[in-house]
C-alpha cells in the first residue's frame, strides 16, 4: 500500500502535462493587466489630443471675430462639446478672457466669460502670458478648458474607491492674437 502510494506520488512529480495551465493561471492576470491598462491609456489620450483641439478652436474661432458677446461665447460650449464627442463632457468648464497688452508689456484683462455666465478675472486684473506673446500694443484670446475624465478600469468599482481615484481632470489653454482689427471687444462681458 505505501510502495503504491509513493509510485503515485513519484508519477505526479515527472508529469509535466498541466504545467501550461499553472503557466497561464500565473500570467492570465498580467496580460488583462496589461491590456486594460493600454485601454485607459488610450482613452485618456485621446480625451486630452481632443480637449486641446477644442480648446485651440475655440480662441481661433473668437479671434476671427469683430465683436464678440455672451450669447456668442455661449455657443462656444457647443463648439467644445462637438470637438470632444463622443467622450461625454458633463463637468466642462470654459473660460474665455480678452487680454490687452499696453505700451509697457503688461498684460490685463479687457473682459472675461465663464461657462456659467460669470466672470473669472475681473476687468484690469494682471495675467500671465507667455513672453513670446506680449508684443506692447496688441490683444489676446485666451481660452482656457477643462473636463474631468472617468477611468473605465474602475466604473464598475467598490464604492469605496475615491473618486480621485478615478478621475481625471484634464486642463488645456490656448493664447490667440486677434486675426481682425486691433482688439475683439465683448460688447456684454465684465
Amino acid at each position: 500500500m505505501i510502495g503504491r502510494i509513493a509510485e503515485r506520488l513519484q508519477r505526479l512529480g515527472r508529469d509535466r502535462s498541466g504545467a501550461s495551465a499553472i503557466e497561464f493561471a500565473f500570467l492570465a492576470p498580467i496580460l488583462i493587466a496589461i491590456y486594460i491598462s493600454s485601454f485607459e491609456i488610450t482613452t485618456g489620450y485621446s480625451v486630452s489630443q481632443k480637449t486641446l483641439k477644442a480648446a485651440g478652436s475655440i480662441a481661433d474661432i473668437v479671434t476671427r471675430q469683430d465683436t464678440v458677446n455672451k450669447a456668442f461665447l455661449t455657443e462656444m460650449i457647443d463648439a467644445a462639446e462637438a470637438t470632444i464627442a463622443p467622450s461625454p463632457a458633463p463637468s466642462l468648464k470654459l473660460k474665455i478672457t480678452g487680454v490687452t497688452i499696453d505700451s509697457a508689456g503688461n498684460a490685463k484683462v479687457l473682459w472675461s466669460w465663464n461657462e456659467s455666465g460669470g466672470v473669472p478675472y475681473s476687468k484690469g486684473s494682471a495675467v500671465a502670458v507667455p513672453s513670446d506673446m506680449k508684443k506692447p500694443g496688441s490683444f489676446l484670446v485666451h481660452s482656457e478648458l477643462s473636463i474631468q475624465h472617468t477611468m473605465l478600469l474602475f466604473f464598475g468599482a467598490p464604492a469605496r474607491l475615491e473618486s480621485s481615484t478615478r478621475n481625471i481632470t484634464i486642463n488645456r489653454e490656448f493664447f490667440y492674437r486677434q486675426r481682425l482689427g486691433s482688439d475683439v471687444p465683448c460688447s456684454d462681458c465684465g
